[in-house]
């Protein structure tokens, strides 16, 4: 077994700056939806997913793969969404075993409430303190490296 090369001082300082960033902001931007609209930001997630479908419904397995998450936690967690009435699950009319996720009324104005004060928490604490060319470097940035996770990602797995 080969040892890791290990991260240089510049990439452990990168590191740990991007995983302080990424929880601090995770953390922050719950606690405002939350406080402002009962919302977790997961929640929203799914939401926002929904919505960004012309008829606001989607199966699990788009759903699952559009987020990232395990299919318990997603499974888990829209059962919880559904017991809101933030979604409902129908069956598909095309494959009797499968189902949609479906954006309800109730999801919909939840989202519509919450997106004004996130968005503004999110210009707040993310993009204020930015320049347009670091805007579009962040862009690049995160491009690429979402790039070489799908390329190895497929089949793959590390353990």
């Amino acid at each position: 077994m080969n040892s890791p090369r290990w991260l240089d001082d510049d990439e452990q300082r990168a590191w740990r700056a991007y995983l302080r960033l990424q929880g601090q902001l995770t953390a922050r931007l719950n606690r405002q939806l939350q406080a402002d609209s009962g919302l977790s930001l997961a929640d929203y997630e799914v939401l926002v997913q929904l919505t960004d479908t012309p008829d606001g419904r989607l199966r699990p397995f788009e759903l699952q793969r559009e987020i990232q998450w395990e299919q318990s936690r997603l499974s888990h967690h829209l059962s919880r969404m559904q017991r809101r009435s933030l979604i409902d699950r129908e069956e598909c009319p095309d494959d009797g075993r499968g189902a949609f996720v479906v954006l309800t009324d109730t999801g919909r104005q939840a989202i519509t409430d919450a997106a004004p004060g996130h968005v503004e928490t999110v210009q707040r604490l993310f993009f204020e303190g930015l320049t347009r060319d670091q805007v579009a470097m962040l862009e690049r940035l995160s491009t690429q490296v979402l790039a070489r996770i799908d390329a190895t990602s497929e089949g793959v797995s590390s353990g």
